[in-house]
């Protein structure tokens, strides 16, 4: 038989290190993945390369003296100088100011297209997944038929269309980059809507919005941020083919597209006027694939260490 005596009851001493985990600090989904992503060194340096771009297409027109459609005929294909710090074009336009403006067009078409696209997607998505039945099978059938067919054909005809500009840039994009977020917002709502919270939510009485917009499409937030992310280098590319052969931005108004095209005319005579905006081009979509990647990983909780 066992003997009880006062010292069964006394409290087991831990060590500082044990105490210092149990008080630490609980913290939230969001606040764990930026934790994660702050990690990603790879991830950061994209972050860090986006910011300064940004920034630079905000203040970089402003930096210097000259405006980005001041044309200078005496100036023509001038190297870059203290003057002039990108060199200047065909017409003497200062290269530094159209770099930066054409970052501005650039980044904003590429951001807002991926923004309605995805807004478009993960409504349609986030609907046809949740009611099922043959509302999800006209959509799913709808989208595999337009989905079938290259992007660039439909952008192309839109754009032949209704025209050339930043307006329509943008129509073209969210008009044909939806269906594959909502093809992807589809298959988490439908890994999710027989689950627990779902069901609890139905016997409260929610309603269907109430369902997707409340419970379903914001347990997606990480895998749409991710899609998202990806979605801007895809749109700043498409603008840059369309300036490219033409039928994108028009000049005077620039954008790395456009400055490509133009300096590739000159490509063997003036080569930095190609150079530096495909500098630009690359470095833009390859920090938004590192962000992505980062963000991917940061947000997965089966990666949470």
């Amino acid at each position: 038989m066992v003997e009880v005596t006062r010292d069964l009851f006394e409290h087991i001493g831990v060590d500082e290190g044990s105490q210092d985990a149990i008080s630490r600090p609980s913290i939230t989904y969001w606040q764990d993945a930026w934790r994660r992503l702050k990690l990603n060194k790879v991830a950061m340096i994209g972050l860090v390369l986006l910011s300064i771009f940004s920034c630079m297409a905000i203040f970089g027109p402003y930096m210097t003296e000259f405006t980005y459609n001041a044309n200078n005929l005496d100036y023509t294909n001038q190297l870059p100088s203290k003057s002039h710090w990108f060199g200047t074009d065909g017409l003497g336009r200062d290269l530094w100011a159209r770099v930066w403006m054409g970052a501005r067009v650039s980044l904003f078409i590429g951001l807002a297209a991926a923004v309605i696209e995805t807004c478009i997607g993960v409504i349609i998505g986030g609907l046809s997944g949740y009611l099922g039945g043959k509302i999800d099978m006209v959509i799913m059938r709808f989208i595999d038929i337009l989905i079938s067919v290259p992007d660039l054909i439909f952008i192309i005809l839109i754009m032949v269309i209704v025209g050339a500009g930043i307006l329509p840039i943008i129509i073209a994009f969210a008009l044909t980059g939806w269906l594959r977020m909502a093809r992807l917002v589809r298959g988490q709502v439908l890994q999710m809507k027989e689950q627990e919270f779902v069901l609890a939510a139905k016997t409260l009485g929610a309603g269907t919005m109430r369902l997707v917009f409340r419970h379903l499409i914001p347990n997606t937030l990480g895998v749409i941020i991710v899609t998202l992310t990806m979605a801007v280098p895809g749109a700043i590319f498409y603008e840059a083919f369309l300036s490219f052969i033409g039928i994108g931005i028009k000049p005077p108004l620039a954008s790395w597209g456009q400055l490509a095209s133009s300096g590739a005319k000159v490509l063997q005579v003036y080569p930095f006027e190609l150079i530096i905006p495909a500098i630009f081009i690359s470095l833009t979509m390859l920090s938004l694939n590192l962000l992505g990647d980062g963000l991917r990983d940061a947000l997965d909780p089966r990666l949470r260490k």
